[in-house]
């Protein structure tokens, strides 16, 4: 839902503060703007029972809250906002906006990872656009689009992770950077060791060869995101056990994983069961509903 201009002047009022004797300035603002001085007396962390807070902390919170973003949650899951000032989160976010962010952006992008907030700009937030811009060759207008879909990016640290992580998909094979950085982007930021690794090492105990399984998830790089526990086990169970369908059919179309097993594959292969319709694994589970019960009625008949 879009800010109203109340709102608007509210966030600029409370985040876009000068440099030079801040806390002035913003005593100065609340005094002449009613609206914001309204909305301050009525939020509650100014109650009694958190009285003791400061006013530019309060200020601060209220900042986050007309933004959108859950200032508890921030607070919670980044400590460090307690002691960042209104100039540090400000300029933040004009560096952001500076890079092709717009604001309506921003309470998804703090919301999911408020460690930004209180991020470096020069050693922590520069380096990734330059990643992105030198290593995923990904243009400066198209900055917006890649940390969108995966805010995250903007928390790793370029040298400990993003390169590793780029280096280690290149060698399995991964080639087009613009798909990796405008679809897949969230491989960057998973661990090697604890999450890549892993999953290829699953596939391999299925009785995949190294080669299979590298082919695997370069047709279908989702592979790398799913849980082993969640998504890898119950599914391979069901195929191999109530399906009793070949390893060969996973080769062909690992997309499998990518469906629910509650929604798509048990309802769709008791219906293939039950019409004794054999149809490929891809086709059964690809086609929409219509071409299903076509499919369906087509072969009962």
């Amino acid at each position: 839902m879009p800010p109203t201009a109340g709102t608007v002047a509210l966030h600029s009022s409370l985040c876009s503060i000068p440099s030079e004797k801040p806390s002035s300035s913003l005593r100065s603002t609340l005094q002449v703007a009613p609206k914001p001085k309204s909305v301050l007396q009525n939020h509650p962390l100014y109650t009694p029972t958190n009285a003791k807070l400061s006013l530019e902390f309060k200020e601060k919170i209220l900042c986050l809250e007309v933004m959108g973003v859950d200032a508890g949650k921030a607070l919670s899951q980044n400590p460090d906002l307690r002691t960042a000032t209104m100039e540090s989160i400000h300029s933040i976010i004009s560096f952001l906006l500076s890079k092709g962010l717009h604001e309506k952006d921003l309470p998804r992008i703090f919301g999911m990872c408020p460690k930004i907030l209180t991020s470096d700009i020069k050693t922590d937030l520069s380096p990734v656009f330059d990643f992105i811009l030198r290593e995923l060759k990904v243009p400066e207008h198209s900055f917006r689009r890649v940390v969108n879909k995966c805010p995250r990016l903007l928390t790793s640290s370029v040298k400990d992770q993003l390169k590793p992580a780029l280096f280690y998909l290149k060698r399995l094979g991964f080639k087009d950077m613009g798909a990796l950085a405008h679809q897949d982007s969230v491989l960057l930021v998973s661990s090697i060791e604890r999450t890549l690794i892993p999953k290829l090492k699953f596939l391999e105990d299925l009785g995949f060869s190294k080669e299979q399984v590298r082919s695997m998830v370069l047709r279908c790089p989702a592979l790398l995101t799913f849980s082993i526990e969640n998504n890898f086990q119950p599914k391979y169970e069901y195929f191999a056990s109530e399906m009793g369908r070949k390893l060969e059919e996973l080769k062909e179309f690992p997309q499998y994983f990518a469906f629910s097993l509650e929604n798509r594959i048990k309802p769709r292969h008791m219906e293939v069961v039950q019409s004794g319709v054999h149809l490929p694994l891809s086709v059964m589970l690809k086609s929409t509903d219509e071409e299903f019960r076509e499919l369906i009625k087509l072969g009962g008949g």
